[in-house]
């Protein structure tokens, strides 16, 4: 548990780096005199459908990459090892037939966004280079987590990816980058360099091998390979759809639909920042859960489960309260568009779905990595079922907010089939008393700092509500023992300052 805590760290402080400056690069999109809520909107857009493309292209190859990775890297010296050849080759052709598709659709893609987001049409061939860096980087990521290198990998994904997108922003306001449309076709084309500087160091650390003679393992295991492959392939199809369809039919049905992209991407952004240890925890799970499952260590598997939840029930709460708590207030004194303001309530539901998702902790890695993967098909069929329909419904007369509602009602239910299915099936269950202790210490903290702060506006108020907040949050997560991960850490972050003497 050590490795995964040191490593889950190190990826949240990754991630929060690389968030700190999305949020420096949401800020430079939405203040006033910066670009206009449909450019905003656009980006947002090619990110969702970006995803869809990885999920079509990738047919399930990332599963391949996480059940069978242990087996192949047991049985098989390096340079014999046709993992990576078989997965990117598929995932290759995986992509070829999405880009026909792709074209072959083009004048239903103009039919259904050509009055609301005439920009997408005007742009929509150079998503596709954009998805195929999504998904040749997202394969090679999925690799790399099983090298146990997800600390590179989040720092390509989460700072990297970020960092350029700043560069090219700044160049933009400076007037280097003269239009938007030169700042777009340079912003389709990040990905593709992220996966190059990915696939380079895995080269040249020879950590990656490619070979073209079909290994024993392959010829021994193709038949399962082909099946999880289907399901997972499948079932990442459908949750993908589910998570990426409510910015594609916000751009869709609403008038100016990309203005209302660019609200609800802001929504988004901003509720990354209660997900990001989430990606750290999952990033360095996967390994162990793996290999757990082969060794048949349920006592290991139980232990990431609760130490998952408890951990990311902790941050995801504090975070939430936090950005509640500043929200209004951050938008005058940062002076971003006023119309910005609709994107309180937005996040106010995707935040609550983000506290729901975290807090049941890896159990869609648990599945996936079990012989139950089937399973995650099967939920993510329940989710689309639930997603598609409740999200058109919502969005036709809620507009911007009603995604964020079809979202909520549709991953509570996804999630409470999932803790069901681990409890009965594996007598796993990520709750313990202590699991309802962030919650009521963060109802104390907030409520005691907005009547301490009530009415107050300016960056100095601003860090008054966040420091009372986090003194009577993180004091009380501390003194009860909410998580067995925390403390250990805190007391090295006391022996390193010097506070605590060794």
């Amino acid at each position: 548990m050590s490795t995964i805590r040191r490593q889950s760290i190190i990826s949240s402080v990754v991630v929060y780096f690389g968030f700190a400056l999305g949020f420096l690069n949401t800020y430079l999109f939405v203040r006033e005199g910066g670009f206009t809520k449909q450019e905003y909107g656009l980006t947002g857009l090619f990110i969702s459908v970006a995803n869809v493309m990885y999920a079509l292209a990738g047919l399930g190859m990332h599963g391949y990459i996480y059940k069978f990775f242990p087996y192949y890297k047991d049985n098989l010296k390096p340079k014999e090892n046709d993992m990576m050849t078989w997965a990117l080759g598929t995932s290759f052709i995986g992509f070829i037939i999405v880009l026909s598709a792709g074209l072959i659709f083009k004048d239903l893609v103009i039919r259904k966004y050509g009055t609301n987001s005439p920009q997408f049409i005007t742009y929509y061939y150079w998503i596709f280079p954009f998805g195929f860096g999504l998904t040749l980087f997202s394969l090679l990521e999925a690799y790399a987590w099983q090298l146990k290198k997800s600390v590179l990998t989040n720092f390509l994904k989460e700072v990297q990816f970020r960092l350029m997108t700043t560069v090219l922003i700044v160049l933009s306001l400076g007037g280097i980058i003269k239009s938007f449309d030169l700042f777009i076709k340079i912003y389709a084309l990040t990905y593709l360099l992220l996966a190059l500087i990915l696939l380079g160091f895995l080269i040249k650390s020879k950590s990656i091998h490619f070979t073209f003679s079909v290994s024993k393992l392959t010829r021994r295991f193709y038949r399962k390979i082909i099946i999880l492959a289907s399901f997972i392939g499948g079932g990442n199809i459908v949750l993908t759809i589910s998570q990426m369809f409510d910015t594609i039919v916000i751009a869709a049905v609403i008038p100016d639909g990309l203005a209302f992209a660019g609200i609800y991407t802001l929504a988004q952004n901003i509720a990354s920042l209660i997900q990001a240890p989430q990606r750290g925890i999952i990033s360095s799970s996967i390994a162990a859960l793996s290999q757990g499952w082969k060794d048949k260590d349920m006592a290991k598997i139980n232990r990431i489960y609760k130490s998952s939840s408890i951990n990311q029930i902790v941050f995801s709460v504090g975070m939430f309260s936090l950005i509640w708590l500043n929200f209004v207030d951050g938008v005058f004194t940062f002076q971003l568009q006023k119309d910005y303001l609709m994107a309180q309530n937005v996040f106010f539901f995707i935040g609550i779905m983000r506290i729901i998702d975290m807090g049941t902790g890896v159990n869609a890695q648990i599945i996936g990595t079990s012989t139950f993967w089937r399973f995650e098909f099967l939920t993510g069929i329940i989710l689309l079922a639930l997603t598609l329909p409740l999200n058109y419904i919502l969005t036709v007369h809620l507009r911007e907010v009603g995604p964020a509602i079809a979202n909520l009602i549709a991953y509570t239910i996804y999630n409470i089939i999932r803790y069901l299915f681990l409890y009965k099936k594996f007598n796993l269950q990520p709750f313990t008393i202590k699991s309802i202790y962030p919650f009521l210490l963060g109802l104390i903290a907030y409520y005691t700092s907005y009547f301490l702060c009530k009415g107050e506006q300016g960056m100095g108020w601003i860090v008054l509500r966040s420091v009372i907040f986090l003194a009577i949050y993180a004091t009380g997560i501390l003194y009860l023992k909410v998580s067995p991960d925390i403390e250990p850490v805190w007391n090295t972050i006391l022996k390193k300052t010097g506070i605590k003497k060794v």
